[in-house]
């Protein structure tokens, strides 16, 4: 009896916590999700702190996704790596309509088709991009982007964002990835930088900064600060539902999942309803609740996703839309050439101090000799200044009205500022360009690319040392930083025994790389860590990378011709092929890769060659070639007098007329269909 009364007793304590939860979590998504809060924060708080006396008093009914688990958990001493389920891609952007317009038309022609594309439109969020992976519904990790492979574990922070789900609602899968945005709301930022300017402590200088800030707090962590920002979902990772087939209905399932998403998401039926929606969405943008740069349109359908394609860094199907750069008016004070790794001279303009966009803009880039010659800016002219992208400044205009007697028009040097080398510029290129291979400049700036986190990650290796190691003659050239040896580093200045050896255990580290992160470290042009990754994976070592043709690296998926052209005109280069084989010669190595050689497989269709165009029903482009290339056959992006077959499906584009131009056979579905079967 006593047993009894006993169980109905501890039966009582977790029927309140359960209740307790479920009605916390409610009012949580009221709030967030919905902006239609039902009671009070005095009633809200008197809730939690109920919720906490139960299970202080019962700990062993604390259940991993209480509310009260954002409270007090300290995060670990510095962030673990943390690799992405699948990769955090970037965006590329369109600045105005015609840009929106021309995304539109490669859209529709990579599909073929010349009817209307529909398009998820959102508000673009700006500011901190994190992923959020649960297993079996529960949160069990929280990274940042980082470089949008690899981020940082900050779970034990996120966990203090209110609006990040602590479990999954309803049914999810086994393991679910879910990617957001996190922002600090206007009001909420507001209030910050108010108390913060009470207190005698500066104030941040936009929500996005101060929501990073918070995010990757180690010591002394501002959890009020936490609970104020924002988590809104946009796409699911890992773990999509088979059902799911537009992006559309990615947001409704992450809504019925329990995830706060963005605001005012519509759906778009052509590009002209995307620009409306752009334009709507900007003339809110001065008393939106929260910091917007922009839209983001998607294709809506998923299988016209995958159709379209990704390249290494951006998806194809999805396109930033960004408002007008903000702008200010500041003064010239002087230009300069800097000269990069490539050895291109660059016009900087040194501006007198201006805040554009709450960032204090000090330097902006001039480009080429071109465009100091176009935009005629003089030393002493007032200029317009804006960040275009909301990033990079840039003059934008010179205000004429304003310009002082006297000025003088600014010209490049005709040689090297650092090395004194007669600068050069090739027929056809806007650049002028320092041609010493050993001019100091290029070689700081190759040796800060190869230290850096993406390519070799030599730790120590800072922008002092490697001046000194310049001034010492120490480094001729990239790789000579792996003959460095203790003695010779001592002998720097401010370089002690201890520096010294760890500077030499770092280098030695540095030598057990990878393929990607070495041609990183190599500056290939427009080789960033994806596009490495890309090659590394195709041709499983640097020798075949080196000896492919344009045609051969045009192949790989997610390398365009610019890049493949950029590629090919490196390798050719005797000097970099050298480059490559001391780095090896002085113990620099990494792990051949098993490459990823192209298996014609045999079958009914060997040797056909087909062109896809239009869509098939219940038949994704991606599984249609997959079973061509099953029976043996080949699947091309072009028609020509080569191709065997056309298949058409519904709204085909002008692949078909080509097709009936070179009077090559067209299939419709149930020919295909039937072909594939005979």
């Amino acid at each position: 009896m006593a047993r009894g009364s006993g169980g109905a007793r501890a039966g009582a304590p977790a029927r309140r916590i359960d209740a307790l939860i479920r009605e916390i979590d409610r009012h949580l998504r009221l709030y967030w999700q919905e902006d239609d809060p039902e009671i009070s924060d005095a009633e809200y708080d008197r809730l939690f702190r109920e919720l906490v006396a139960l299970e202080e008093a019962h700990p062993k009914l604390r259940r991993p996704d209480s509310p009260t688990r954002r409270v007090g958990a300290p995060p670990a001493e510095g962030f673990a790596p943390v690799r992405h389920l699948v990769p955090m891609l970037s965006l590329d952007n369109a600045m105005n309509a015609d840009d929106m317009r021309a995304f539109d038309e490669r859209v529709r022609r990579v599909l073929d088709r010349d009817d209307p594309v529909a398009f998820a439109a959102e508000p673009k969020l700006d500011g901190v991009g994190v992923e959020l992976v649960y297993e079996r519904g529960r949160l069990e990790i929280g990274a940042t982007r980082g470089d949008g492979r690899v981020g940082e574990d900050v779970t034990a922070n996120l966990q203090q964002v209110t609006s990040v789900p602590l479990a999954v609602a309803g049914d999810a899968p086994e393991r679910l990835s879910v990617y957001g945005e996190l922002i600090f709301p206007v009001r909420a930022f507001e209030k910050l930088n108010e108390t913060r300017l009470a207190q005698g402590e500066e104030p941040f200088a936009n929500p996005r900064n101060a929501a990073a800030g918070a995010l990757r707090q180690i010591h002394d962590v501002d959890r009020r600060r936490l609970r104020s920002l924002s988590f809104h979902a946009y796409a699911i990772g890992a773990g999509l539902p088979e059902a799911v087939s537009s992006q559309v209905e990615v947001l409704e399932t992450l809504a019925e999942w329990g995830f706060p998403v963005s605001p005012d998401w519509a759906l778009c039926a052509d590009v002209g309803e995307a620009i409306a929606y752009h334009e709507r969405l900007q003339d809110q943008r001065a008393g939106y609740p929260i910091e917007i740069d922009g839209s983001v349109f998607k294709v809506n359908e998923l299988a016209l996703q995958r159709d379209v394609g990704e390249l290494a860094r951006v998806p194809r199907w999805a396109i930033a839309f960004k408002f007008p750069p903000q702008q200010e008016t500041t003064r010239v004070e002087a230009i300069f050439a800097s000269v990069g790794r490539t050895g291109a001279l660059t016009p900087v303009a040194k501006l007198e101090p201006v805040r554009v966009g709450g960032v204090t803009v000090s330097n902006a880039s001039l480009h080429n000799q071109d465009e100091v010659n176009r935009k005629d800016v003089r030393v002493g002219d007032t200029v317009v200044v804006q960040r275009a992208g909301d990033v990079i400044p840039q003059i934008v205009k010179v205000v004429r009205s304003k310009r002082p007697k006297r000025t003088r028009r600014y010209r490049l040097p005709g040689d090297c500022p650092i090395c004194g080398t007669r600068a050069e510029r090739a027929e056809g290129e806007a650049v002028t360009r320092c041609p010493n291979r050993a001019c100091p400049a290029k070689l700081k700036n190759r040796l800060l690319h190869l230290a850096g986190r993406d390519a070799l990650d030599v730790d120590g290796l800072g922008e002092k040392l490697v001046e000194q190691l310049l001034e010492a003659g120490l480094v001729e050239r990239p790789a000579d930083v792996f003959a460095l040896g203790r003695d010779q580093l001592v002998g720097l200045e401010r370089m002690g025994e201890k520096s010294a050896e760890n500077l030499v255990a770092a280098l030695e580290r540095a030598r057990d790389t990878s393929l990607p992160r070495f041609l990183v470290a190599l500056g290939v042009p427009e080789v960033g860590a994806g596009v490495a990754d890309l090659l590394a994976r195709h041709f499983g070592d640097i020798e075949p990378l080196m000896q492919a043709e344009v045609e051969e690296l045009e192949a790989v998926d997610g390398v365009g011709p610019i890049i493949a052209e950029k590629v090919v005109r490196f390798f050719a280069e005797d000097a970099h092929r050298d480059e490559v084989a001391r780095f090896r010669a002085l113990g620099v190595r990494w792990p051949r890769l098993e490459r990823a050689e192209p298996t014609a497989a045999e079958g009914p269709l060997t040797g056909e060659t087909f062109v896809l165009t239009g869509t098939l029903a219940g038949l994704s482009r991606d599984e249609a070639k997959r079973r061509i290339e099953a029976a043996g056959g080949k699947v091309t992006t072009s028609v020509s007098k080569k191709t065997s077959y056309v298949v058409a499906g519904e709204s085909p584009g002008s692949k078909l007329r080509k097709a009936q131009e070179l009077e090559v056979e067209v299939l419709d579905q149930e020919a295909f269909e039937k072909l594939l079967s005979g």
